[in-house]
């Protein structure tokens, strides 16, 4: 994301430098910044928490991690739908435990049925990592088939939902954000991840929550106290200045994203067999592109086996950076992220376009 952090963060920053906020605050995070992220959550999510029940963390990752320690025991199984971000499997078996992936498809824009999460639930399954808006499907649940998953939840008390919520602010053609905690009977079941890199531009900052039941949150702060302890204090201020500030800055930077987006896709459409579902959030595209597998480079020296091969072709011969779609659980894709500059992008798609059409037959 290549988006100017906004004024208002930058000058808290640096005010917190000049006037010395340069040591430990308490290993959850200042109250000032979590009673402000509880006005956030009440704000814009509907949802109550007091200052105890929110421990701020060194990125949502962080978060992330230590949710699935403080919950999972070795054995147990953790459901992630795919494509998912390429840390929460790997994540799950740090922990010791054992990652269930659940493939979508684009035709159903990459959203988990409640059949399928149904069929994914076992004995051992603790816990459910869901990530809406998503990283890298740009995927949006609409409220009512989190209600439908919601449902499938409720005859499965064991399980615990991490709600992954770090793009929340980013959506599109008017697809609007349902916090999975603000459901029936699903507050006391969820632990809210969010954070300030996406939303705010603050990507280098490393600054994220979790709120969740008191308990939750207890054992999250056990787990960080013995890791990093407090987030960075200068991060922590910049933080209370980025809730504080309003959205005008936000709502910029959407609706550069939206042009962006845009055009991604409409450069997607014009290239033949590109599969490619509409992402209604964050600032990803996930094309499918295996209809191109099996052919060789225009030299007849290398095959396009997979994505990896495919990405490692594009970046030597056409210096376009694009990660591999098996990384996020889906070889059939590659993830492009229009969070740049729109010249890089006008660039990058034509060579994209271009690499694609001068394979050949094998």
């Amino acid at each position: 994301n290549d988006t100017p952090c906004p004024k208002p963060i930058l000058k808290a920053a640096e005010v917190a430098l000049r006037t010395g906020k340069t040591y430990y605050t308490s290993s959850v995070g200042m109250i000032e910044l979590r009673e402000e992220v509880c006005k956030k959550l009440k704000r814009d999510n509907g949802l109550d928490y007091t200052p105890g029940q929110v421990v701020c963390s060194n990125g949502a990752k962080q978060s992330i991690m230590q949710l699935v320690t403080a919950l999972v025991s070795p054995s147990d199984q953790v459901i992630i739908p795919a494509p998912y971000w390429t840390s929460y499997p790997d994540i799950c078996r740090m922990a010791g435990c054992d990652p269930v992936i659940v493939r979508t498809e684009a035709k159903d824009d990459y959203q988990m049925s409640p059949a399928q999460l149904e069929a994914a639930i076992t004995p051992r399954t603790r816990a459910l990592i869901l990530c809406s808006p998503s990283n890298p499907t740009g995927s949006v649940y609409p409220k009512e088939k989190l209600e439908a998953l919601a449902k499938v939840l409720e005859r499965h008390p064991r399980v615990f939902v991490i709600s992954d919520e770090i793009y929340e602010y980013i959506t599109y053609e008017g697809a609007t954000h349902t916090s999975f905690a603000s459901l029936p009977h699903m507050y006391e079941r969820t632990a809210v991840v969010n954070g300030f890199s996406k939303g705010f531009a603050m990507t280098g900052f490393r600054l994220g929550y979790v709120a969740a039941p008191l308990k939750v949150a207890k054992l999250c702060a056990k787990v960080q106290g013995q890791i990093t302890s407090c987030p960075c204090s200068i991060s922590q201020h910049a933080g209370v200045a980025a809730l504080r500030m309003g959205m005008k800055p936000v709502k910029e930077m959407i609706q550069d994203f939206s042009a962006k987006r845009q055009y991604v896709l409409d450069s997607l459409n014009k290239i033949k067999g590109v599969i490619c579902a509409r992402p209604m959030g964050a600032f990803y595209v996930l094309p499918q592109i295996s209809a191109y597998y099996g052919r060789m480079t225009p030299d007849k020296k290398q095959m396009i086996s997979d994505s990896t091969a495919f990405c490692k072709h594009l970046l030597s011969e056409y210096k376009v950076a694009l990660v591999p779609g098996i990384g996020f659980g889906d070889d059939r894709c590659i993830r492009i992220s229009y969070a740049g500059a729109m010249s890089d992008l006008e660039e990058a798609m034509t060579r994209l376009k271009k690499c694609l059409e001068s394979l050949v037959e094998a």
